[in-house]
This record gives structure tokens, sequence and C-alpha cells, in this order.
């Protein structure tokens, strides 16, 4: 198969849902030659935060002189955004040969491989062939039962919890936080950044069952402050730095400041273009908290032409108000996903909750012509299939959605 035929039998899997258990993925990873990888392993968790937090730790660990293996999810346009080794995204030649490996390996399966197991099946296999000693794996969907916690790993990291997915992983802060804590490993270390009293009390007691050393890290003055704007990115740093430190593998004063300067990572606070288009992945209230926080200090006084769009099954009626805090004007545009809340239901929901104006596009590319032309900076929010859409759009390239 070539590459797109590999992605298209790839993407098919995801007619079987998500389906959350590791009995399975330990059996794919056994298999495939997966599952033991000669490598320090980073597993982290959490609601916000978790990929900028993965790429800084990993910026710290090439610093550090690692080769390292990244996993992270969802991709924004190109499935390869997941896999990467030393930075690199996984080529497409060898994405096409490891997923013909993996459909000919699970061909016939009772119960077939989901989309998001084989994705780190692949993942796992490229790093190991490759020689990457560091290898930091993102969590696609809680913890306890996502694929990612069937690996062993040498520390666990929890970037700040929040209410997200409550229809896999409970109705309060308290459950979210078990099912996060769970990739807890024993005897293990984990570091933890600062939470909410209710998650906090959770991680405390999982980590005192499981006799497993817990850190908090907290920024200070003497937190360097990365290339990613905003200062919850300042938290996110002193959490990867924390857990460089646990493993006793942090880098030189000069390489940290180096290496945190570099970190880019798509979708968090992302310019493009002059004047700038601003996109952000906030999709939770939480996110959406962080979000207004980094605006009003990048474009203090200023309010944003905000392009916007949700998922359905996301808690929007409390995300409206937190973005009202900088919305000047609301372009709601369509999005290719299916979970994507119609824009006519948006402006009935908006209808009782705003008073800044509202339009609706028939278009992406309407709707962010018109939110660039506006005299407000241009920002896009909400979701990050929207931020896909807009990355496909601007740089007129295909791209494949996934809910996964």
């Amino acid at each position: 198969m070539n590459a797109s035929a590999a992605l298209d039998w790839l993407f098919s899997t995801q007619f079987f849902g998500i389906k959350l258990g590791l009995e399975n993925t330990r059996k794919l990873l056994t298999a495939a030659g997966a599952d033991r990888p000669d490598a320090t392993v980073v597993h982290v968790a959490g609601t916000n935060g978790k990929g900028s937090t993965c790429a800084m730790i990993e910026a710290l660990a090439r610093a550090k002189g690692y080769k390292t293996g990244l996993f992270t999810s969802p991709h924004l346009v190109e499935f390869a955004e997941r896999i990467r080794v030393n930075g690199e995204m996984i080529p497409r030649d060898t994405l096409a040969a490891e997923i013909s490996f993996m459909k000919n390996l699970a061909e016939g399966w009772e119960q077939p491989p989901t989309f998001f197991e084989l994705a780190l099946a692949v993942a796992l296999r490229h790093f190991i062939s490759n020689g990457a000693d560091f290898i930091i794996l993102e969590t696609g969907l809680g913890g306890r039962l996502d694929a990612t916690n069937a690996l062993r790993k040498d520390i666990s990291v929890l970037a700040p919890i929040g209410l997200d997915h409550q229809q896999y992983l409970g109705n309060t802060l308290a459950e979210i936080a078990g099912e996060k804590a769970a990739i807890i490993a024993p005897g293990k270390p984990v570091v933890t950044a600062v939470q909410e009293p209710e998650a906090m009390a959770v991680i405390e007691w999982t980590a005192r069952e499981r006799l497993s050393p817990l850190t908090v890290a907290r920024a200070n003055s003497g937190t360097p402050r990365p290339s990613l704007p905003g200062p919850h990115q300042i938290e996110n740093a002193a959490l990867a730095l924390e857990t460089m430190k646990q493993l006793n593998a942090l880098p030189e004063s000069a390489l940290i400041e180096r290496a945190l300067k570099s970190v880019q990572w798509p979708g968090r606070f992302e310019r493009i273009g002059t004047p700038p288009l601003v996109l952000d992945g906030a999709h939770n209230e939480h996110a959406a908290r962080v979000l207004t926080a980094t605006w009003n200090e990048e474009f203090p006084g200023q309010k944003a032409a905000l392009v916007f769009a949700a998922a359905a099954d996301k808690q929007i009626r409390d995300m409206i108000p937190v973005f009202r805090e900088i919305a000047g004007e609301w372009h709601l545009v369509p999005c290719s996903s299916p979970r994507i809340m119609p824009a006519e239901d948006m402006v009935a929901l908006l209808k009782n909750l705003v008073s800044e104006p509202v339009f609706i596009h028939s278009s992406l590319s309407e709707g962010l012509r018109k939110a660039v032309e506006s005299p407000l900076p241009a920002l896009a929010a909400g979701s990050l299939f929207l931020l896909g859409d807009l990355k496909a759009l601007l740089h007129r390239t295909e791209k494949r959605t996934t809910s996964q």
C-alpha cells in the first residue's frame, strides 16, 4: 500500500469506535514487538496543557542528548504530526509500511484493534526501529483505560485537570481526576501541576496507595519563560522541568533556556500571518479561561473577531461567558467534523448569552476572510477540528478528519 491507501485503511478503523480497555492493546503491542521499548518512558495525562508539556519535555530531553520519540493526539491536519523522532514527523513511506504491517498483523482478529491502538503501535515500532531512548506518550482520553497506559513507564506526569469528556470520565472533578491519576505506576515517581483541591486530593490518595513519590511542580520567579505565550505556559514549563529533575535528566542551565525558547506547538496561541490570526485549541471552560488570560496579556485592551465553532458534546454554555470577555464579534463557521454544533443551533444558544454582533458564514473561508478584514485582531478557537480545518485551508492541504 502507498501512504494514501494505508491511511484510508487506518482511518476506516474509526468505525470500530472507542473501546476503553487495555487487554486488546497489550495483545496488539506484544504481537507487534512494541511492548518493551528500551527507553525511558514518560507518560502524560491531564485535561489541558498536555501537548505543550510533552513538547517541552521532549525539547529538554533532546537538549540533554537523548534521541526522542513523541506520541501525541489528535493531529490537526496530517496524521504524521502524532509521531515524531527528534522532532521530525514519521516519513510517509515509513508510515505506509508500518500501517501495512499492522493491517496484516491484526487481520481476522475477533476484536479488531481501534484506530488509537493502531496509531500507538505504529508510533512505538517507529521509535524502536529508530533507536529512540527517551519516549513521551500523551494520553488520548482519560488515563486508566487509555491505550497508552498499557505500556510500562518510568514516570507519570499530570497536567492541569478540569471538566471534559464527562460522558466517558465522570461528571465531577474527583471522578475525572481518578481516571487520570490511574496512570500513576506503583513505586514510580509522579509529578503533578498545581491542581484544584478536589483533584489534588485524589492524586495524593492514589500516589500514597501505590507508594509512588509525588512532587507538585510550582513555577517561581526563576522558572524560565518558554517561547509559547501565556502565563500558564510558565506553569507547564515548571512541570516539564520537574519531570526531568525527577529523572535526573536536566540539561545545564544554558541549554534549558535555549530548549524552552525553541518549543513550538501548533494550535496553542499560534500566530499566523500579518496582521496576525491567532489559533488556539481552547475547547472547554478551563482552556477558555487560560486563553482569555493569554489574550489579555498579548493584546491588552483589545477585543477579538472570534471565529468560533465547538463540538455539540462540549459544555458550550459554560465556555461562552468566558469567551465573551475577549470577543468583540462572533463569526460562526462550519467544520468538517460531524460533532460540531450547527451554526443555527449555536445562534439560538448565543442569542440569550451575548450582546456582541454574531455573524453566520456559509463557508469557513468566508468566515475567516470576514474576521481578518475586521478592525479587531482575529482569533479562532472553540475546537481542535476548527483549527485543523483552518490550517488545511491556509496551507491548501488535504485534511483527514478524526474523532480520536
